[in-house]
């Protein structure tokens, strides 16, 4: 299975749920836990490549959901913007040197700009 981990990682987090329990299980226990194929199938009772078609589906469901909706792209790119936001904010703060109203605001601006970029 050739897939980007990173990428498959954040659909999974947001679209695991879509997915069934037997694609979610097997999918959780080969990505993230590190299983091999032939542990989780061992677990399962099944043969190894009916947990490799299990886990291709959920992985090709994943992508298609994302295709469809954008959802992770769009989340990256509001991502982004936020943390530019965030350095015009700080940099808003420096240039408030002398003017406290300003400064105060500012910091306020930061502080919740990275709020919403961590969350």
């Amino acid at each position: 299975m050739d897939v980007d981990p990173l990428l498959m990682t954040m659909l999974f987090d947001f679209f695991g749920d879509l997915l069934t329990e037997k694609q979610r299980e097997y999918y959780d226990l080969y990505h993230n836990e590190d299983l091999s194929l032939s542990e989780i199938a061992e677990k399962a009772g099944i043969t190894r490549q009916g947990v490799y078609d299990i886990i291709t589906r959920a992985e090709k469901s994943l992508v298609e959901i994302e295709e469809k909706s954008g959802v992770v792209h769009r989340w990256h790119g509001m991502r982004a913007e936020l943390e530019q936001a965030a350095e015009m904010a700080r940099e808003l703060n420096r240039l408030s040197v002398g003017n406290s109203e300003s400064a105060d605001l500012a910091k306020k601006l930061i502080q919740t700009l990275e709020n919403l970029a961590i969350g």
